[in-house]
């Protein structure tokens, strides 16, 4: 992936992780759209000289729209970052909340996908293009606490690994960014001050040091993810006892 010149769209981007990113790649001399589907965060975007588009990405429709306004309008757009992302905390056994559910998979599985396709004709016009899929370490470990987040992180993982190999013989690459527990507001505000989480610009730093060192990179792993990432590779005995812990931690 070129770290410069290009026109990246990056989604859920007005806030945490993809807000993040956007600056870190318009500071390398990229031109990003950022899609947010939240009013005020679009505005906190544009305070910081961010081009911004109105999205949701759990709706076909919207996206179809986000597409559409894309190719007309940033015909030169080579790099789509999926980033939207929603994850809250489940109760299965008082019968669980279809509707968090639902929304869970159209926005952090379904969204993605539906993006992919609607933009794969505009990516395949391209010299060199790029999708980076934000996942989280939870697709490896999972987190009893957030099954459904969890459960579309393991399949957009997955998903990373498929769409990759489809488009071998393309200009495309595809990126995994597996984030570990981040200082963000994606879990509720107190996450954004949890001691236990590290801090947003030390892992966004670390992610752009991995990009701008290894261009081919096929996952971006930073260092605190690494125990999620090979947890089952340790055997299903490590495995287990990783679980214990991190829930222990978790609780």
């Amino acid at each position: 992936m070129n770290m410069t010149g290009n026109t990246i769209l990056i989604t859920g981007a007005g806030s945490g992780i993809g807000l993040a990113l956007a600056e870190e790649f318009v500071a390398l001399g990229n031109q990003v759209i950022v899609a947010a589907r939240s009013r005020e965060k679009r505005a906190a975007a544009e305070r910081r000289g961010l081009t911004t588009i109105a999205a949701d990405v759990s709706e076909s429709a919207s996206i179809a729209a986000l597409a559409t306004r894309v190719m007309q309008e940033f015909p030169a757009t080579n790099v789509l970052i999926h980033n939207a992302a929603i994850s809250k905390r489940e109760d299965l056994v008082r019968g669980g909340d279809s509707q968090l559910q639902e929304e869970t998979v159209a926005t952090n599985l379904l969204g993605p996908m539906r993006l992919t396709n609607a933009l794969m004709p505009q990516l395949l016009q391209q010299r060199s293009a790029a999708i980076l899929i934000v996942s989280s370490g939870l697709a490896f470990v999972r987190s009893a606490f957030v099954p459904t987040y969890s459960a579309t992180k393991a399949a957009l993982h997955s998903y990373a690994q498929s769409l990759r190999f489809q488009l071998r013989d393309t200009a495309i690459r595809v990126i995994e960014i597996a984030p570990p527990y981040v200082q963000t507001e994606l879990g509720g505000r107190s996450q954004a001050t949890d001691p236990n989480a590290m801090p947003l610009r030390d892992f966004v730093a670390e992610v752009m040091e991995i990009l701008i060192r290894d261009p081919d990179v096929e996952e971006v792993l930073v260092q605190r993810v690494l125990p999620h990432r090979y947890a089952a590779e340790q055997g299903r005995e490590n495995y287990d006892a990783f679980f214990r812990k991190y829930h222990s931690r978790a609780g």
